[in-house]
């Protein structure tokens, strides 16, 4: 390494052998660095719009030293301020020990410290002898410290940039590419988190390959194997799978198995529900376990498929929950999940999703703050009620368990004076060094080299 003939400048070299150098993952210097030359500069998910439905509504969301109240102001906008205190720098909102964040309602946010006290515009409306700042306390001196914030896809974005561009132009391709999805129209199964003992590119990168899966999920062989690829995406990137002509939406989420489809479906779908409880819903379960008494023995896959997911989207339609119509040719496109840059990842189908977050915890390398949650189409006000519930690795579901494994004897691994940096497949896990080839760009350093 070092060559500079060899620096990766251009995407279009990420489909050449790269190495990427460790630094990235266990340096205590570059992961201070994170927090001004990345952190402040890009755009990222912190909650869901429902989740702050009503005026007054609020959640809380950290990144390294800042945190940030995204809420909802009395006329139904949605704002974002610093969560500090412009008096003396005290956090206006705690998070509850024990808690991914804090959330509730509230008409006006009251410091701590001395009472100072903040309206839902950010405007501080009270402040105890005020007369006594002679009248230099003017109200922009006050106010709370605005964060930029946008929607899209059912989520609330933050930057802490003040100069940085809209939401949408940071989001493409991906944003065009997802939107016929329509992500803002699912409600959460399941959310969890959990502080674990792994970077958070470690914990990113073991979810934006399938490379890994005959190594960590062998399990999922026995219901089929289509080569699995990853393109740069920009400053994103995404992946998804080569799926034979006419079976272009096995190349999505939603999959058939190998072999008698009407039987290796049902398996893969009731294996996957128990052991993952991702990347399906129970419609889909119970139709693939009725595709060996409704369809003939021999019935070819293309067929399989797509009476499994006629049927399955007729009847969901008959509860009420309608599937969006998405051409066979885009979903190919699309693959089975983004790399939103830096750290979110959209694994994306007509009715359910997968999203995994991973940030750092505190300033320590080796630890990250890891989260996932499944979101799904329900019936109008038929969504369950969901919070983010802090999960120890070994009660999270057992594929995710298996995934976690590799994360922490990953970190490990990658301290070794033996461990010369990584080497990502060209084309299967070109999402790694893409992530990495984008980082160089905010951070100054760890640029990956061709060899």
């Amino acid at each position: 390494m070092g060559d500079q003939a060899k620096i990766v400048t251009a995407a279009e070299q990420l489909d050449q052998p790269v190495v990427i150098p460790a630094e990235a993952y266990v340096s205590p210097e570059y992961a201070r660095a994170e927090h001004e030359r990345l952190w402040r500069k890009v755009w990222l998910q912190a909650g869901r719009v429902e989740d702050i439905p009503n005026p007054g509504d609020y959640i809380t969301y950290d990144i390294g030293d800042n945190s940030v109240i995204v809420l909802r102001g009395e006329d139904g906008a949605i704002r974002a301020f610093h969560n500090v205190c412009t008096h003396r720098g005290r956090r206006l909102v705690d998070t509850p020990a024990g808690q991914r964040n804090a959330r509730g309602n509230r008409k006006s946010f009251v410091c701590g410290f001395h009472a100072w006290t903040f309206d839902l515009a950010g405007k501080c409306t009270y402040l105890e002898h005020q007369v006594d700042w002679q009248g230099r306390l003017t109200e922009d001196r006050t106010s709370l410290g605005p964060v930029q914030v946008d929607t899209w896809g059912g989520w609330v974005w933050i930057n802490l940039d003040p100069a940085a561009g809209p939401l949408r132009d940071y989001l493409e391709p991906a944003a065009t590419m997802l939107d016929p999805f329509q992500l803002q129209n699912m409600r959460p199964r399941w959310r969890k988190w959990v502080v674990f003992e792994c970077n958070w590119k470690v914990a990113m990168e073991a979810f934006c390959e399938t490379y890994h899966v005959p190594g960590t999920h062998p399990e999922f062989i026995e219901f089929g194997q289509f080569r699995g690829w990853g393109r740069n995406q920009g400053l994103h990137s995404n992946i998804g799978y080569d799926a034979p002509k006419g079976q272009e939406e096995d190349a999505a989420k939603l999959r058939l198995g190998i072999g008698d489809a009407r039987i290796s479906t049902a398996e893969m779908q009731n294996f996957t529900w128990e052991n993952a409880n991702t990347n399906t819903t129970r419609t889909l379960v119970d139709v693939a376990n009725r595709l060996k008494d409704d369809l003939p023995e021999g019935t070819p896959a293309p067929e399989v498929s797509r009476y499994w997911l006629t049927t399955a989207r007729r009847i969901d339609e008959e509860r009420g929950v309608v599937w969006p119509t998405v051409d066979p040719q885009h979903t190919a496109a699309s693959g089975t999940s983004w790399q939103v840059f830096p750290n979110f990842q959209i694994g994306h189908a007509v009715n359910n999703m997968l999203t995994y977050q991973a940030r750092p915890y505190g300033p320590d390398p080796d630890m990250c703050i890891f989260e996932a949650a499944v979101y799904e189409l329900w019936p109008q006000g038929g969504a369950p009620e969901t919070e983010w519930e802090y999960t120890e690795p070994a009660d999270w579901p057992p594929v995710l368990q298996q995934d976690f494994r590799n994360m922490a004897a990953v970190q490990q691994g990658m301290k070794s004076a033996g461990f010369r940096g990584a080497q990502p497949n060209p084309y299967m896990e070109r999402s790694v060094a893409s992530l990495h080839y984008n980082l160089s760009r905010f951070m100054g350093t760890g640029t990956p080299e061709t060899y």
